[in-house]
């Protein structure tokens, strides 16, 4: 029966499974005269009863046998007595059972659904069903036929319906009439519709290339897309030069359009240094706004000298050591100021002063909540403080509002966190509309400590926060420059700071830092793999999975997908009873190391008897099972057990190896960085000193010598377009 598309109906029996998220069901369907058939396919929210007419395809499954794989679905709501009453019993609106069923079908007969529809009030004629009660019924059909609709209309124009459920969470019931009167409202922030498909939509629907709808979509895709890219802001005439560029429409009608958006609203023309810079208006108010708070914080010294020998020394005293001038220093930096900086290279001694600082405010009656933005980084920073540490996002209550349709933080100024200090290392990490998040769920007199190393690449999200925080010099900042002697012995730490000068690392393998010179990139690969699978763990003891491949691109012979491909040949082959998927350039395998690389409010994870949600950014997890039956995969981030449906794998990557930019934050046993050639914006010295700073006990760099003193030499840095430094300098009034 296998072959080409053909066409079947027939009424829907039961429903085996359905994921509500992304429409994906299985189905059996009653076709009659050949009996029941199992259909799997895009048929949100179907229901036992409904008559269905299909196209598609015979597959045979290899677990579950002969199968129909939909193409395009017709369906009809149900027609006789006993169909309606399937479908109200089993599932066809929300709150109502088999007994309830049956009184309205007794009720009403073949009327049923056109007065559910229609007239719901009536249901209450109904033995049990109050007015109330009615009303819900009704909303409930209404809602459900609605999204259903939606959800075929971008079946039959080849769209995901996981864009149809986020639509309807953000428009209701007006979703698909919003969506025909501007197809560009799928761009949206969080509906996650790509530009392309939205006006490929447009155009099908009769709109012109220089329509005002396409014209401001592709203003707002162009100021989004290069958030990635880290900017806050695009100056006026060069994001009016690109999108005429992209959509290829005149300038004058691009800056018509833009003006119209600034009116309305959803963008935001400011004076920055001498540019006409233009924000979407959360990235604005964002950067706005946190310059205020810090400008507001750096005002302030609360206590004065008399008080802090006495304290200081009985911090020292209680940890046990002799803090170094620079670290005295940040200790009373932090008792005076309300907002402080606290920078240096590895081996300086920020968690010795992080520490001190959380005794001195313990000492004070303080109470402080330390916060990191990445797991691991909270993880270490607990671990080497002895306190409990969050990320921002948990600290902050991330979540996910489905009638806003958007990621929303329990904690803000109106239920602000319940801290006298916050602490947050790690904080080159940390992009504008996080720190914006975060000083809004601080209280007035809340204190706050900034720590990171400030040489290391910033944030992936839009702005260069704590470099522009530093450079403003609004807010007192300690630099800590001493190198202690534990961390002296390190060539790590010793070879971070020659790179950081521009210094060529001393490569003579000894110790923790090794250097092996490959020429060619396939024999890098080989290396690598040889490390990973045999020589590491052989010879030093570290097992592959605390083995991190680090590689500055995604791309080329020695970038993140040719690595990931060989590594997972090399450490998790194909195996009997080892379930794969294959998704785009991926094939995933159960037993793969996976990263996350978007952030997901609404993912519902579980850890023992605690459930949660969020998966983040760089989140790094194991793929423990792939379900071909319930179309899902698993994974397990640190103990937080994830599922995802296969339409989301786009979230996932294979993380045996990762690029310089998604290891910030995570420090690890050994890293093997792979060195070759790369687009020279990621051959610089700040890629190389962020990768070496990431080993905790094993460097080795396997590559071309050239390519390592090219990017020792290459100082530049990624010019971000960002507002904040020049927001903070302009009112640099500390008291």
């Amino acid at each position: 029966m296998e072959g080409g598309s053909v066409g079947i109906s027939g009424s829907v029996s039961s429903i085996i499974f359905e994921n509500e998220e992304t429409g994906y069901t299985v189905l059996r369907l009653d076709t009659g005269t050949e009996g029941l058939v199992t259909v799997v396919g895009c048929i949100p929210y179907a229901s036992p009863g409904e008559t269905l007419e299909l196209e598609g395809s015979w597959t045979s499954h290899p677990a579950h046998g002969l199968q129909f794989k939909v193409e395009r679905a017709v369906r009809r709501m149900p027609e006789t007595v006993s169909a309606i009453y399937e479908y109200l019993a089993f599932g066809g609106i929300k709150g109502v059972g088999p007994a309830t069923a049956k009184l309205i079908v007794e009720k009403f007969g073949i009327d049923a659904l056109d007065l559910i529809a229609e007239a719901p009030e009536r249901l209450s004629e109904v033995r049990g069903i109050s007015p109330k009660k009615a009303e819900e019924i009704g909303r409930a059909f209404q809602r459900r036929a609605g999204l259903r609709r939606l959800v075929e209309f971008l079946a039959q124009q080849g769209l995901s319906a996981r864009l149809a459920i986020r639509l309807f969470k953000v428009y209701g019931d007006d979703a698909l009439a919003a969506l025909k009167d501007n197809p560009y409202i799928l761009t949206g922030e969080y509906i996650g519709g790509d530009f392309p498909e939205a006006d490929e939509l447009a155009i099908r629907l009769g709109f012109g290339a220089d329509c005002t709808e396409r014209v401001q979509a592709a203003l707002i895709y162009e100021l989004t897309h290069n958030l990635n890219n880290g900017h806050t802001f695009i100056p006026r005439d060069k994001l009016i030069e690109v999108t005429a560029q992209f959509i290829e429409v005149g300038t004058d009608t691009v800056s018509e359009a833009l003006d119209v958006l600034i009116e309305q609203g959803l963008a935001v023309e400011s004076k920055v240094a001498g540019l006409k810079a233009c924000y979407l208006t959360a990235l604005y108010i964002a950067e706005a706004e946190v310059a205020e708070r810090i400008r507001e914080m750096s005002r302030y010294k609360l206590l004065n000298g008399g008080e802090l020998k006495s304290l200081i020394d009985d911090a020292q005293s209680r940890m046990g050591v002799v803090l170094a001038e620079g670290q005295k220093r940040a200790v009373e930096i932090a008792a005076e100021r309300r907002i402080m900086a606290l920078t240096g290279g590895p081996g300086t001694g920020k968690t010795t002063t992080i520490r001190a600082i959380l005794t001195l405010y313990k000492n004070m009656g303080l109470k402080t909540v330390l916060t990191a933005p990445t797991g691991r980084a909270a993880k270490r920073m607990g671990e080497l403080c002895g306190e409990e540490a969050q990320t921002v996002h948990r600290l902050l209550g991330a979540g996910f509002n489905e009638e806003m349709g958007m990621p929303v933080f329990q904690k803000c100024a109106d239920d602000p966190l319940d801290a006298d200090a916050v602490i947050l290392d790690e904080s080159s990490m940390v992009d504008i509309m996080l720190m914006h998040a975060l000083l809004d769920a601080m209280r007035p007199d809340c204190r706050f400590v900034l720590v990171g190393d400030a040489d290391q690449l910033p944030s992936v999200g839009p702005g260069n926060v704590f470099s522009d925080i530093i450079g403003s010099g609004i807010v007192e900042t300690v630099y800590l420059t001493e190198i202690f002697r534990q961390a002296a012995e390190s060539r790590i730490v010793g070879n971070a700071h020659r790179i950081n000068k521009g210094q060529l690392p001393e490569v003579d393998n000894k110790g923790d830092f090794f250097f092996l010179q490959r020429r060619s990139p396939e024999k890098i690969v080989e290396t690598v793999l040889e490390l990973c699978a045999s020589r590491i763990p052989q010879n030093m003891g570290i097992d592959s999975t605390q083995i991190q491949v680090l590689t500055p691109t995604r791309l080329y012979e020695t970038g993140t997908i040719r690595l990931n491909s060989a590594l997972q040949a090399a450490l998790n082959p194909p195996q009997e009873g080892r379930n794969e998927k294959l998704f785009g350039e991926f094939l995933f395998r159960e037993g793969d190391r996976v990263m996350q690389i978007r952030n997901n409010y609404d993912i519902i994870w579980k850890k023992g008897e605690i459930i949660g949600s969020g998966i983040f950014n760089g989140d790094i997890g194991q793929l423990i099972e792939i379900d071909n039956k319930q179309q899902t995969v698993t994974v397990d981030f640190d103990d937080k057990v994830a599922v995802y449906s296969f339409d989301m794998l786009n979230e996932l990557e294979p993380a045996y190896a990762m690029t310089v930019h998604k290891s910030q934050g995570s420090e690890y046993r050994a890293v093997i960085l792979a060195l070759s050639r790369g687009a020279p914006g990621l051959l610089t010295r700040s890629v190389l000193y962020t990768a070496v700073t990431r080993a905790r006990e094993l460097l080795i760099i396997v590559g071309d010598s050239e390519t390592l003193r090219r990017m020792t030499e290459d100082d530049r840095k990624q010019r971000r377009y960002s507002g904040l430094k020049a927001r903070l300098k302009s009112a640099n009034h500390r008291v």
